[in-house]
Protein backbone atom coordinates (compact mmCIF):
# COMPACT_ATOMS: atom_id res chain seq x y z
CA UNK A 1 0.00 0.00 0.00
CA UNK A 2 0.87 3.44 -0.77
CA UNK A 3 1.60 5.20 2.25
CA UNK A 4 2.71 8.74 3.42
CA UNK A 5 5.12 7.06 5.94
CA UNK A 6 7.14 10.98 7.41
CA UNK A 7 6.73 14.28 7.40
CA UNK A 8 8.78 17.70 8.75
CA UNK A 9 7.19 20.41 8.76
CA UNK A 10 8.91 23.83 10.72
CA UNK A 11 7.62 27.10 11.18
CA UNK A 12 4.08 26.28 10.25
CA UNK A 13 1.44 28.00 12.80
CA UNK A 14 1.93 26.63 16.08
CA UNK A 15 4.29 23.70 14.36
CA UNK A 16 7.78 25.31 15.40
CA UNK A 17 9.71 22.02 14.76
CA UNK A 18 8.08 18.33 13.69
CA UNK A 19 11.06 16.09 12.59
CA UNK A 20 10.67 13.02 10.98
CA UNK A 21 7.17 12.66 12.31
CA UNK A 22 5.90 9.03 11.68
CA UNK A 23 2.16 8.36 9.98
CA UNK A 24 1.23 4.73 10.34
CA UNK A 25 -2.11 3.76 8.71
CA UNK A 26 -4.26 5.35 11.33
CA UNK A 27 -3.00 8.16 13.14
CA UNK A 28 -5.47 9.89 16.09
CA UNK A 29 -4.73 13.22 16.90
CA UNK A 30 -5.85 14.18 20.66
CA UNK A 31 -5.16 17.49 22.92
CA UNK A 32 -6.46 20.01 24.18
CA UNK A 33 -7.89 23.30 22.06
CA UNK A 34 -5.43 24.96 20.60
CA UNK A 35 -3.04 22.59 20.96
CA UNK A 36 -2.09 22.28 17.46
CA UNK A 37 -4.40 19.29 16.31
CA UNK A 38 -5.85 21.70 13.55
CA UNK A 39 -2.62 23.40 12.53
CA UNK A 40 -1.40 19.89 11.93
CA UNK A 41 -4.39 19.24 9.34
CA UNK A 42 -4.41 22.56 7.86
CA UNK A 43 -0.73 22.05 6.47
CA UNK A 44 -2.40 19.80 4.60
CA UNK A 45 -5.17 22.05 3.32
CA UNK A 46 -1.92 24.63 2.58
CA UNK A 47 -0.58 21.72 0.93
CA UNK A 48 -3.43 20.98 -1.10
CA UNK A 49 -4.03 24.30 -2.47
CA UNK A 50 -0.42 24.42 -3.66
CA UNK A 51 -0.76 21.78 -5.80
CA UNK A 52 -3.65 23.06 -7.58
CA UNK A 53 -1.10 24.83 -9.56
CA UNK A 54 -2.18 28.57 -8.73
CA UNK A 55 -3.96 28.52 -5.40
CA UNK A 56 -0.98 29.02 -2.87
CA UNK A 57 -1.44 32.96 -2.75
CA UNK A 58 -5.52 32.88 -2.92
CA UNK A 59 -5.13 30.40 0.67
CA UNK A 60 -2.44 32.93 2.16
CA UNK A 61 -4.80 35.70 1.92
CA UNK A 62 -7.94 34.02 2.80
CA UNK A 63 -6.60 32.56 5.93
CA UNK A 64 -5.10 35.74 7.00
CA UNK A 65 -1.58 36.59 5.32
CA UNK A 66 1.42 34.61 5.64
CA UNK A 67 2.41 36.19 8.75
CA UNK A 68 -0.16 34.41 10.37
CA UNK A 69 0.58 31.17 9.07
CA UNK A 70 4.33 31.13 10.56
CA UNK A 71 5.49 30.43 13.94
CA UNK A 72 4.63 33.12 16.52
CA UNK A 73 4.67 35.75 13.19
CA UNK A 74 7.38 36.31 10.46
CA UNK A 75 9.80 38.60 12.82
CA UNK A 76 10.22 35.36 14.92
CA UNK A 77 10.03 33.63 12.18
CA UNK A 78 10.36 34.17 8.52
CA UNK A 79 10.36 30.98 6.65
CA UNK A 80 8.44 27.31 6.90
CA UNK A 81 10.31 24.38 5.62
CA UNK A 82 8.88 20.80 5.25
CA UNK A 83 9.68 17.58 3.72
CA UNK A 84 7.15 14.50 2.62
CA UNK A 85 8.04 11.20 2.34
CA UNK A 86 5.76 8.35 0.77
CA UNK A 87 6.91 4.85 0.80
CA UNK A 88 5.60 3.04 -2.74
CA UNK A 89 6.36 -0.62 -3.73
CA UNK A 90 8.47 0.65 -6.40
CA UNK A 91 10.61 3.08 -4.22
CA UNK A 92 10.63 6.06 -1.93
CA UNK A 93 9.03 9.57 -3.11
CA UNK A 94 9.98 12.55 -1.51
CA UNK A 95 8.92 16.13 -1.76
CA UNK A 96 10.68 19.14 0.09
CA UNK A 97 10.35 22.84 -0.07
CA UNK A 98 10.95 26.44 1.62
CA UNK A 99 8.94 29.53 1.33
CA UNK A 100 9.94 32.26 3.50
CA UNK A 101 8.00 35.73 4.28
CA UNK A 102 8.41 38.51 1.59
CA UNK A 103 6.73 41.98 0.82
CA UNK A 104 2.55 41.85 0.89
CA UNK A 105 2.86 39.44 3.48
CA UNK A 106 3.00 36.82 1.48
CA UNK A 107 4.95 33.78 0.82
CA UNK A 108 8.15 33.05 -2.11
CA UNK A 109 9.48 29.88 -2.78
CA UNK A 110 13.34 29.68 -1.53
CA UNK A 111 13.59 25.93 -2.51
CA UNK A 112 11.30 23.13 -4.05
CA UNK A 113 12.33 19.83 -4.81
CA UNK A 114 11.64 16.40 -5.16
CA UNK A 115 13.11 12.82 -5.87
CA UNK A 116 12.36 9.10 -6.76
CA UNK A 117 14.79 6.67 -5.34
CA UNK A 118 14.08 2.97 -6.65
CA UNK A 119 13.99 0.17 -3.99
CA UNK A 120 16.01 -1.73 -6.14
CA UNK A 121 18.83 0.63 -6.33
CA UNK A 122 21.41 1.60 -3.01
CA UNK A 123 21.12 4.95 -1.59
CA UNK A 124 19.24 8.06 -2.64
CA UNK A 125 18.73 9.57 -5.29
CA UNK A 126 19.28 13.28 -6.75
CA UNK A 127 17.12 15.73 -5.71
CA UNK A 128 15.91 17.67 -8.82
CA UNK A 129 15.54 20.98 -8.34
CA UNK A 130 12.54 23.61 -9.10
CA UNK A 131 14.33 26.73 -8.27
CA UNK A 132 13.49 29.28 -6.23
CA UNK A 133 11.71 32.83 -6.44
CA UNK A 134 8.07 31.56 -7.78
CA UNK A 135 5.33 32.32 -5.79
CA UNK A 136 3.30 29.31 -7.18
CA UNK A 137 4.61 25.40 -6.73
CA UNK A 138 6.48 24.95 -9.69
CA UNK A 139 5.72 20.44 -9.52
CA UNK A 140 2.56 21.13 -11.42
CA UNK A 141 4.54 22.82 -14.16
CA UNK A 142 7.12 20.08 -14.17
CA UNK A 143 4.37 16.97 -14.54
CA UNK A 144 2.68 18.88 -17.21
CA UNK A 145 6.26 18.88 -19.01
CA UNK A 146 5.97 14.60 -18.73
CA UNK A 147 8.16 14.15 -15.90
CA UNK A 148 7.30 11.17 -14.69
CA UNK A 149 8.34 11.37 -10.97
CA UNK A 150 6.58 14.84 -10.83
CA UNK A 151 3.72 13.18 -12.16
CA UNK A 152 3.68 10.64 -9.77
CA UNK A 153 4.69 12.97 -6.50
CA UNK A 154 1.98 15.49 -7.96
CA UNK A 155 -0.59 12.50 -7.69
CA UNK A 156 0.20 11.43 -4.41
CA UNK A 157 0.53 15.11 -3.03
CA UNK A 158 -3.14 15.87 -4.37
CA UNK A 159 -4.15 12.46 -2.67
CA UNK A 160 -3.47 13.63 0.85
CA UNK A 161 -7.28 15.30 0.92
CA UNK A 162 -8.70 17.45 4.01
CA UNK A 163 -11.87 16.92 4.62
CA UNK A 164 -13.89 18.87 7.04
CA UNK A 165 -17.74 19.13 7.33
CA UNK A 166 -18.17 22.07 9.65
CA UNK A 167 -19.70 24.63 7.88
CA UNK A 168 -23.52 23.43 7.52
CA UNK A 169 -25.26 26.88 8.19
CA UNK A 170 -27.85 28.51 6.24
CA UNK A 171 -25.63 29.29 3.17
CA UNK A 172 -23.07 26.74 2.90
CA UNK A 173 -22.34 24.78 -0.10
CA UNK A 174 -24.37 21.47 1.34
CA UNK A 175 -27.62 22.99 1.57
CA UNK A 176 -27.36 24.58 -2.10
CA UNK A 177 -28.05 22.57 -5.85
CA UNK A 178 -24.53 21.97 -6.85
CA UNK A 179 -23.24 20.96 -10.65
CA UNK A 180 -24.53 17.12 -11.42
CA UNK A 181 -20.85 16.32 -12.87
CA UNK A 182 -18.96 17.68 -10.70
CA UNK A 183 -19.02 13.66 -8.63
CA UNK A 184 -15.38 12.63 -9.31
CA UNK A 185 -14.37 13.14 -5.84
CA UNK A 186 -16.42 14.48 -2.50
CA UNK A 187 -15.06 18.35 -1.78
CA UNK A 188 -13.58 19.12 1.40
CA UNK A 189 -16.92 21.09 2.61
CA UNK A 190 -19.22 17.80 0.73
CA UNK A 191 -21.04 20.79 -1.02
CA UNK A 192 -21.43 18.46 -4.14
CA UNK A 193 -22.59 15.47 -1.83
CA UNK A 194 -26.05 15.25 -3.94
CA UNK A 195 -23.97 14.40 -7.28
CA UNK A 196 -21.78 12.31 -5.97
CA UNK A 197 -25.02 10.16 -4.38
CA UNK A 198 -26.47 10.49 -7.91
CA UNK A 199 -23.75 9.36 -9.90
CA UNK A 200 -23.02 6.45 -6.88
CA UNK A 201 -26.64 5.13 -7.45
CA UNK A 202 -26.45 4.92 -11.30
CA UNK A 203 -22.80 3.79 -11.08
CA UNK A 204 -21.90 1.77 -7.96
CA UNK A 205 -25.45 0.33 -7.04
CA UNK A 206 -23.72 -1.83 -3.84
CA UNK A 207 -21.68 0.92 -2.74
CA UNK A 208 -25.07 3.29 -2.89
CA UNK A 209 -27.36 0.66 -1.06
CA UNK A 210 -24.32 0.60 1.69
CA UNK A 211 -24.59 4.07 2.51
CA UNK A 212 -28.22 4.02 2.61
CA UNK A 213 -28.04 1.15 5.45
CA UNK A 214 -25.47 3.14 7.51
CA UNK A 215 -27.51 6.31 7.50
CA UNK A 216 -30.15 4.36 8.49
CA UNK A 217 -28.39 2.76 11.28
CA UNK A 218 -27.64 6.53 12.27
CA UNK A 219 -31.39 7.99 11.15
CA UNK A 220 -33.82 5.56 11.88
CA UNK A 221 -36.58 7.44 10.09
CA UNK A 222 -33.97 7.56 7.36
CA UNK A 223 -35.74 5.94 3.86
CA UNK A 224 -33.27 6.55 1.14
CA UNK A 225 -32.47 9.73 -1.22
CA UNK A 226 -34.37 12.14 -3.83
CA UNK A 227 -31.68 13.00 -6.50
CA UNK A 228 -33.05 14.48 -9.62
CA UNK A 229 -31.06 16.54 -12.16
CA UNK A 230 -32.69 19.94 -12.66
CA UNK A 231 -30.94 22.07 -15.36
CA UNK A 232 -27.72 20.54 -14.72
CA UNK A 233 -27.80 20.77 -11.08
CA UNK A 234 -28.64 18.37 -8.42
CA UNK A 235 -30.38 18.86 -4.85
CA UNK A 236 -30.22 17.05 -1.61
CA UNK A 237 -32.97 15.28 -1.06
CA UNK A 238 -34.68 12.53 0.60
CA UNK A 239 -37.72 10.36 2.06
CA UNK A 240 -38.36 9.28 5.56
CA UNK A 241 -40.07 5.81 6.43
CA UNK A 242 -43.10 7.59 8.21
CA UNK A 243 -43.68 10.46 5.61
CA UNK A 244 -44.44 10.69 2.00
CA UNK A 245 -43.21 13.97 1.62
CA UNK A 246 -39.86 14.72 0.05
CA UNK A 247 -36.97 16.24 2.80
CA UNK A 248 -34.78 18.77 1.86
CA UNK A 249 -31.27 19.90 2.77
CA UNK A 250 -32.90 23.03 4.29
CA UNK A 251 -35.03 20.98 6.38
CA UNK A 252 -32.16 19.15 8.38
CA UNK A 253 -30.09 19.60 11.85
CA UNK A 254 -26.45 20.15 11.02
CA UNK A 255 -25.96 17.02 12.75
CA UNK A 256 -27.92 14.68 10.53
CA UNK A 257 -26.19 16.16 7.41
CA UNK A 258 -22.38 15.62 9.38
CA UNK A 259 -23.45 12.28 9.39
CA UNK A 260 -24.75 11.85 5.84
CA UNK A 261 -21.32 13.60 4.45
CA UNK A 262 -18.94 10.99 6.65
CA UNK A 263 -20.96 7.94 6.11
CA UNK A 264 -20.82 8.61 2.20
CA UNK A 265 -17.02 9.58 2.25
CA UNK A 266 -16.10 6.31 3.96
CA UNK A 267 -18.03 4.15 2.01
CA UNK A 268 -16.55 5.01 -1.42
CA UNK A 269 -15.31 2.98 -4.37
CA UNK A 270 -11.88 2.37 -3.97
CA UNK A 271 -11.13 4.49 -6.38
CA UNK A 272 -12.86 7.33 -5.21
CA UNK A 273 -11.52 7.09 -2.27
CA UNK A 274 -8.04 9.50 -1.36
CA UNK A 275 -5.22 7.84 -0.64
CA UNK A 276 -4.71 9.75 2.56
CA UNK A 277 -7.57 10.93 4.24
CA UNK A 278 -7.84 13.98 6.90
CA UNK A 279 -10.61 14.91 8.96
CA UNK A 280 -10.73 17.35 11.54
CA UNK A 281 -13.01 16.71 14.34
CA UNK A 282 -15.28 14.27 12.92
CA UNK A 283 -17.62 13.73 15.85
CA UNK A 284 -18.86 17.34 15.55
CA UNK A 285 -22.73 17.21 16.35
CA UNK A 286 -22.96 14.00 16.31
CA UNK A 287 -24.68 11.56 18.83
CA UNK A 288 -23.13 9.26 20.99
CA UNK A 289 -24.75 6.25 18.97
CA UNK A 290 -23.37 8.13 15.19
CA UNK A 291 -20.28 8.07 16.43
CA UNK A 292 -20.09 4.69 17.15
CA UNK A 293 -21.17 4.09 13.41
CA UNK A 294 -18.10 6.29 12.50
CA UNK A 295 -15.87 4.92 14.32
CA UNK A 296 -16.18 1.23 12.98
CA UNK A 297 -16.36 3.22 9.36
CA UNK A 298 -13.07 4.84 9.92
CA UNK A 299 -11.46 1.34 11.12
CA UNK A 300 -12.38 -0.05 8.00
CA UNK A 301 -11.54 2.54 5.53
CA UNK A 302 -7.93 2.12 7.49
CA UNK A 303 -7.23 -0.72 6.52
CA UNK A 304 -7.02 0.03 2.55
CA UNK A 305 -6.38 3.60 3.24
CA UNK A 306 -4.27 5.60 5.60
CA UNK A 307 -6.38 7.84 7.54
CA UNK A 308 -5.14 10.80 10.19
CA UNK A 309 -8.29 12.62 12.34
CA UNK A 310 -8.16 15.16 14.95
CA UNK A 311 -11.12 14.64 17.83
CA UNK A 312 -11.40 16.04 21.26
CA UNK A 313 -14.23 13.18 21.83
CA UNK A 314 -13.99 10.99 24.30
CA UNK A 315 -16.36 8.60 22.79
CA UNK A 316 -14.50 8.51 19.46
CA UNK A 317 -11.30 7.69 21.70
CA UNK A 318 -12.46 4.54 22.85
CA UNK A 319 -12.46 2.80 19.63
CA UNK A 320 -9.14 2.99 18.85
CA UNK A 321 -6.25 1.28 20.00
CA UNK A 322 -3.32 3.29 21.50
CA UNK A 323 -0.99 3.12 19.42
CA UNK A 324 -2.96 4.77 17.07
CA UNK A 325 -2.95 7.69 19.28
CA UNK A 326 -0.52 10.72 19.25
CA UNK A 327 -0.94 13.41 22.06
CA UNK A 328 -0.79 17.07 21.02
CA UNK A 329 0.52 19.24 23.52
CA UNK A 330 2.14 22.81 23.72
CA UNK A 331 4.93 23.90 25.20
CA UNK A 332 6.37 26.88 25.27
CA UNK A 333 4.21 28.26 22.77
CA UNK A 334 4.79 25.38 20.59
CA UNK A 335 2.97 22.27 19.39
CA UNK A 336 4.57 19.04 20.28
CA UNK A 337 3.70 15.57 18.99
CA UNK A 338 3.85 12.47 21.05
CA UNK A 339 2.25 8.90 20.00
CA UNK A 340 1.71 6.83 23.10
CA UNK A 341 3.60 3.61 24.01
CA UNK A 342 0.97 1.11 24.38
CA UNK A 343 3.27 -1.05 26.89
CA UNK A 344 3.39 2.01 29.36
CA UNK A 345 -0.51 1.96 29.53
CA UNK A 346 -1.02 -1.89 29.89
CA UNK A 347 -1.62 -1.58 33.61
CA UNK A 348 -3.89 1.13 33.21
CA UNK A 349 -6.26 -0.16 30.96
CA UNK A 350 -6.93 -2.85 32.70
CA UNK A 351 -9.25 -0.71 34.72
CA UNK A 352 -9.69 2.13 32.73
CA UNK A 353 -10.71 3.27 29.32
CA UNK A 354 -8.37 5.26 26.93
CA UNK A 355 -11.20 8.03 27.14
CA UNK A 356 -10.48 7.89 31.12
CA UNK A 357 -7.06 7.67 30.84
CA UNK A 358 -7.38 11.10 28.84
CA UNK A 359 -10.23 12.79 31.27
CA UNK A 360 -7.91 11.62 34.34
CA UNK A 361 -4.60 13.25 32.10
CA UNK A 362 -2.66 10.09 32.37
CA UNK A 363 -1.70 10.24 28.81
CA UNK A 364 -1.85 14.33 29.13
CA UNK A 365 -3.56 16.27 26.34
CA UNK A 366 -5.61 18.29 28.54
CA UNK A 367 -5.46 21.99 29.13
Amino acid sequence: MTRLSRLTIRGFRSIQSLEDFELKDLTVLIGANASGKSNFISFFRMLSYAMTGGALQFYIKRYGGASSMLFEGSERTPQIEASIHFYTEAGDNDYAFRVFHAAGDTLIFADEKFRFSRSTYPGKATWFDLGAGHVESRLVDEANTGNKTAQTILFLLRNCRVHQFHNTGEHAGLRQKHDSMDNRHLREDARNLAPLLLGLKQQYPKHYGRIIRSIRQIQPEFSDFELEEESGSVYLQWYERSSPCVFGAHQASDGSLRAMALVALLLLPEEKLPQIILLDEPELGLHPHAINIIAGLIKSVATTRQVVLATQSMTLLDYFDPADIVVVDRQEGASTFRRLDPRALESWLEDYSMAELWEKNVIAGTP
